[in-house]
């Protein structure tokens, strides 16, 4: 049977991996799963993620969780953007995430990007996840 939403599961994924304490996730790999982990990579939610080949064209990536005193440093990751309901946003209407405390991840036209960025090139787009 076909996933509907890939990125959505991963995010649920990353959620279950965190609510149980575990150190590494897999998740099967693509192209945008793989531009939001770099974001997360970058922003400091996830310590990093390595891709493995199975040969055949089928590869995964190996999420590495990340805690600070016991605890998950996401407290909470949602996709904003469902396969039923595109969210848009123009750089006008980026969400603001916790005041700020926590981050919006868009695709945009110069790829996948946090609202920070997003705001810096002023460029809008679809609200991929909210992550807080």
């Amino acid at each position: 049977m076909s996933m509907t939403d890939p990125l959505g599961d991963m995010l649920t994924r990353i959620r279950n991996g965190l609510m149980r304490g575990k150190s590494k996730i897999s998740t099967p790999n693509s192209k945008l799963r793989a531009r939001v982990l770099d974001v997360l990579q970058a922003e400091g939610y996830i310590r990093g993620y390595s891709q493995t080949d199975f040969g055949n064209g089928k590869s995964e990536l190996e999420i590495e969780l990340k805690y600070y005193e016991g605890a998950p440093v996401i407290r909470e990751i949602a996709r904003v953007s469902k396969p039923g309901r595109r969210v848009y946003a123009s750089v006008k209407n980026i969400p603001s995430v916790a005041n700020g405390l926590g981050i919006a991840i868009l695709s945009t036209p110069k790829g996948v990007m946090a609202d920070h960025e997003a705001r810096e090139q002023n460029v809008g787009g679809e609200v991929l996840c909210q992550i807080f």
